[in-house]
């Protein structure tokens, strides 16, 4: 955010599951069978997005992935989310916000590596 982006931004994110979901960092969250990592991801989804719409945020794009047509031909990204949120202040809100928070959890069971990028809506005129 020290980009000090202004008006509405789109985060993109790469993400890779685990083939096992871990949760020993949040055992509290644990299903009682193990599940792969995306399952745990779609609860992390189920879990997040009343908290997303709430802040005036949308999941615009959800959807596979796998290995870059023009990129590194060892890296693959399992899945791709597109989050449009209407300003920084809205995104950091949602970020912060104490019930999403709860189960942020499930996120870092179900990811063995991700990347995230803001990106910044250009004025049109």
């Amino acid at each position: 955010m020290a980009r000090q982006l202004q008006g509405g931004i789109v985060m993109l994110n790469l993400l890779r599951f685990r083939t096992v979901a871990d949760y020993s960092a949040t055992p509290n969250l644990a299903p009682a069978e193990a599940i792969s990592g995306a399952e745990a991801f779609q609860r992390y989804i189920e879990h997040t997005l009343p908290y997303l719409r709430e802040s005036g945020g949308e999941l615009m794009f959800l959807g596979g992935g796998d290995h870059f047509l023009i990129g590194p031909p060892n890296e693959r990204w399992d899945m791709v989310m597109l989050v449009r949120q209407q300003s920084v202040a809205s995104f950091m809100a949602f970020a912060s916000h104490e019930a999403y928070l709860a189960g942020i959890g499930h996120r870092t069971a179900a990811l063995e590596d991700s990347r995230l990028l803001p990106l910044s809506e250009p004025p049109i005129g």
